[in-house]
C-alpha cells in the first residue's frame, strides 16, 4: 500500500531546468575534475617543489630529461614528468591501495552497525512519508581517532596508518575516483526500479529526470537511493556518503601528513597545528550536528550521482586537505602575531556560523522560545516562516559568509606558498627545502579552496534563491524587499 500523504507535506516542486551547463557542462565537469585532482597531487609535489620549477620555465617542460631508462610518458612530457614523479599510469593504482581503501570502507560500515545510533525522521517526502535515518558518525569518528591515537602514542609518526596513507597517497585517490564513478553509475542504474507510489517511498529528484543520460547521471535521478546489505541492513547511501568516508578521511589524510612533517623535521609547525586543528573542529562540529544535515539541500533536493559521490569520496578529502600536505614538506612557521590574527579569523566566522544557524534552528524548532520570540518573520502561503531581522535579517545566507570566512584559516598559513627541493651537498641523501625564486608561485594551489569555495557557496546561494522562488512565489519577492543582500551585508 502506498504511504498516505500527510495534509503538511511539502509542496511539490516542479521540475526544473538544466544547471551546471546543462549535458555539456556535466560533462566537462564529470571528466575533468579527475584530471585536477591528480593535477594538485602532482604538480605540488614532494619530489622536486610547489609547483614543479619546470612549470615557471615553459621551455623546459617537454626537454627530455638527464637521465636513462624513460618511460614513453616521461619521455613525451620531459622534464616534467621526472619532476612530479610520475610512476607511469600502472603506478596509480595498487593492490595495497585498494584494500586499504575497501578496509576503510568496511570499517565505517562495521562502526555504523555496532555503535549506538540516534534514530531520526528526515523531512517530509514530496509524495509523503518520512525516511528514517541512523547516525552515529560522530561516535564512529572519535573512535577511529582516539585508536589512532593511541598508535600514535605507541609508534610515533611511524604508525602504520600515516606511513600507509603518505606511501599511497596517489593510490589512494585513484581508489576512490574509481569508487565515485562506480557509485554514480550504480545508483544511475538503480533509480529505473523507482515507481510512482512505491511502498520504499523511493523518488525522483526533481531536477534528476531530465531524460539526457549524461546529465542525470551527474546530477543523480534518485533522491535518496537506498541498498540492503547483508549483516547491516539498509543503508541510505547519500547520507553515508555525506559524512562518513569522505569527512572522516580529511581529518585522517591531514593527520598523516601532520606525521610526515613531525617525522621529517621533528617538530609540527603552528601552521600545521592552525589547518589541522580548524579542519577537524569543522568536521567534527558537523558531525556532532548529523542531524542538521536532514534539512539541508544536498538531502532534500539534490539527487544523489556522479556529482555528489565524487564530492563526497574524492573532492573533500583530497583537495581540501592541500594545505595539510603542502604544510608537511614547507614547514612554514607564522610566529605569534600572523597566528593569532589567523586564529581570530576562523573564531570570527565560526561564531557567526554557530549563532546563525543555532538561532533559525531554535525558531524552527519553537518559535515561542525567549531566545527568538522577538525576531520578526513574514508568513508564506506555504505555512513556512522567513527570519526578517537577527543574523537572518542581515542577509539571506549570512551562514555562507561565516562558511568562506574560515575557509581563510586553510589557506592563510601557507603565506606566500612556493618552494623548491634541491639536493644537499652537505648531507647526501637529504634534500634542502627552498623558497628562492618560489615565492608565491603555489598560491594558485594553496589558495585554490578559497577561490573554489567562493564560487561553491554564490552558486550554492543561487539554486537557493531559484528554489525558494518557485516554492514561494511572490512571498520570497516580499522577503527579498525587506532583506535585500544576499551574502555579504552592503555587497551583495
Amino acid at each position: 500500500m502506498a504511504p498516505k500523504k500527510s495534509t503538511n507535506a511539502t509542496p511539490a516542486e516542479e521540475p526544473h531546468g538544466y544547471e551546471f551547463g546543462g549535458p555539456i557542462g556535466a560533462a566537462l565537469i564529470s571528466f575533468g575534475l579527475p584530471i585536477g585532482c591528480y593535477a594538485f597531487a602532482f604538480l605540488c609535489n614532494d619530489v622536486s617543489g610547489c609547483p614543479a620549477p619546470s612549470l615557471l620555465s615553459p621551455s623546459k617542460l617537454f626537454t627530455p630529461p638527464s637521465f636513462s631508462s624513460q618511460t614513453p610518458w616521461e619521455h613525451a612530457l620531459g622534464t616534467l614528468a621526472h619532476e612530479v614523479g610520475w610512476p607511469g599510469f600502472s603506478g596509480l593504482i595498487s593492490i595495497e591501495a585498494v584494500l586499504g581503501t575497501l578496509a576503510w570502507y568496511a570499517l565505517s560500515l562495521l562502526l555504523y552497525v555496532l555503535l549506538p545510533a540516534q534514530e531520526m525522521e528526515g523531512t517530509e517526502l514530496r509524495s509523503g512519508g518520512r525516511l528514517k535515518y541512523r547516525m552515529n558518525t560522530f561516535l564512529t569518528a572519535a573512535t577511529i581517532l582516539v585508536t589512532c591515537a593511541a598508535g600514535t602514542v605507541v609508534r610515533g609518526p611511524d604508525f602504520p596508518v600515516w606511513t600507509f596513507i603518505n606511501r599511497n597517497y596517489i593510490q589512494l585517490l585513484t581508489c576512490n575516483i574509481i569508487i565515485a564513478y562506480a557509485l554514480g553509475t550504480f545508483v544511475y542504474l538503480k533509480s529505473f526500479a523507482v515507481k510512482p507510489g512505491n511502498k520504499d517511498k523511493r523518488e525522483l529528484a526533481a531536477g534528476g529526470a531530465t531524460g539526457n543520460i549524461i546529465y542525470d547521471w551527474y546530477i543523480g535521478r534518485e533522491l535518496n537511493p537506498r541498498v540492503t546489505i547483508p549483516f547491516a541492513g539498509e543503508i541510505d547511501i547519500k547520507s553515508w556518503m555525506e559524512l562518513r568516508p569522505g569527512m572522516i578521511g580529511w581529518i585522517m589524510l591531514n593527520l598523516a601528513f601532520t606525521a610526515k612533517q613531525y617525522k621529517s623535521y621533528g617538530y609540527v609547525t603552528d601552521s600545521m597545528l592552525i589547518v589541522i586543528v580548524s579542519q577537524a573542529w569543522y568536521v567534527l562540529d558537523a558531525l556532532w550536528m548529523e542531524p542538521a544535515i536532514l534539512t539541508t539541500m544536498d538531502i532534500t533536493t539534490d539527487g544523489f550521482g556522479f556529482m555528489l559521490a565524487f564530492g563526497d569520496l574524492v573532492w573533500v578529502p583530497f583537495v581540501y586537505s592541500i594545505s595539510a600536505r603542502y604544510l608537511s614538506v614547507h614547514p612554514v612557521v607564522l610566529g605569534p602575531l600572523y597566528a593569532a590574527g589567523i586564529v581570530a579569523i576562523q573564531l570570527g566566522g565560526y561564531y557567526v556560523f554557530r549563532a546563525s544557524n543555532s538561532e533559525k534552528n531554535a525558531f524552527r524548532t519553537n518559535p515561542n522560545d525567549p531566545k527568538v520570540a522577538h525576531l520578526e518573520y513574514i508568513e508564506t502561503a506555504a505555512g513556512s516562516k522567513l527570519l526578517t531581522s537577527g543574523w537572518w535579517g542581515t542577509a539571506r545566507h549570512i551562514n555562507y559568509l561565516a562558511d568562506w570566512m574560515m575557509s581563510w584559516a586553510y589557506c592563510l598559513p601557507t603565506l606566500a606558498a612556493g618552494y623548491k627541493l634541491t639536493p644537499s651537498i652537505m648531507y647526501p641523501g637529504t634534500r634542502l627545502v627552498s623558497t628562492d625564486g618560489m615565492a608565491g608561485t603555489a598560491i594558485p594551489i594553496t589558495y585554490f579552496f578559497m577561490l573554489y569555495f567562493a564560487i561553491l557557496l554564490i552558486h550554492r546561494e543561487m539554486r537557493d534563491e531559484e528554489k525558494c522562488r518557485r516554492k514561494y512565489g511572490k512571498d520570497w519577492e516580499r522577503y527579498c524587499e525587506k532583506v535585500r543582500y544576499r551574502i555579504l551585508p552592503g555587497v551583495y
